[in-house]
């Protein structure tokens, strides 16, 4: 007789997978190169009553109200991770506008638009996705998002992490991540996994000094 598969994480008690901070680019075959996007870390379900959570457990859901409308348009049973942001003309992200935006913790007349840059799957059709390796949850992702709904971004991944990260520097992107191939998603964990590179002086001392 088939075990009974324990029943998939709500979005309530789910935590994000946390990166480590390097200065090199890890080198070899494994890993996955993303761009990495300046903003607000949020977890989100899908559905008729979509809500959107932050990375410390805030519930965000009427911050951006746009997205939660797009998130209504996917089937239900889903949970994402990805990176609110506000975008400009070539898709780099301002993180100063963006807390802007967040402060009012809702949409005014002149707001910016935000993106959900979504990245990962953590769960999928009601099943916990967190133990599969990368490769099949952003396949899955992809799937999901295939007509991107409006403000929707799916962050793409590429093998060549000094390419991706030449453009980085060059378009004044804050810099990148590196996603170790084959590895599952550790909620709430800040594993060598996922790794961070920054671009200097992407992220001013003062920022968060406020």
């Amino acid at each position: 007789m088939a075990s009974r598969q324990p029943p998939a994480p709500t979005l309530a008690e789910l935590r994000p997978m946390l990166l480590c901070e390097r200065k090199t680019i890890p080198h070899g075959p494994g890993w996955h190169f993303e761009i990495k996007y300046d903003g607000y870390r949020l977890l989100a379900s899908t559905g008729d009553a979509p809500q959107l959570k932050s990375r410390n457990g805030a519930n965000a859901t009427t911050w951006f109200p746009e997205l939660v409308e797009s998130l209504a348009t996917l089937p239900a049973g889903y949970i994402l991770d990805g990176e609110v942001c506000v975008l400009d003309d070539i898709g780099k992200s301002d993180f100063e506008r963006l807390h802007k935006r967040a402060r009012r913790k809702g949409w005014y007349r002149g707001a910016d638009a935000v993106a959900y840059c979504v990245f990962d799957l953590l769960v999928g059709k009601q099943k916990d996705l967190r133990p599969q390796p990368i490769e099949r949850r952003k396949a899955a992702l992809q799937k999901l998002l295939g007509g991107l709904p409006p403000g929707m971004l799916y962050v793409a991944d590429v093998d060549d992490g000094e390419w991706l990260y030449g453009h980085a520097l060059a378009l004044g992107l804050e810099g990148i991540v590196a996603k170790r191939a084959g590895t599952p998603y550790l909620a709430g964990e800040r594993s060598r996994y996922w790794l961070k590179i920054k671009r200097p002086g992407a992220v001013p001392p003062e920022r968060f000094r406020r």
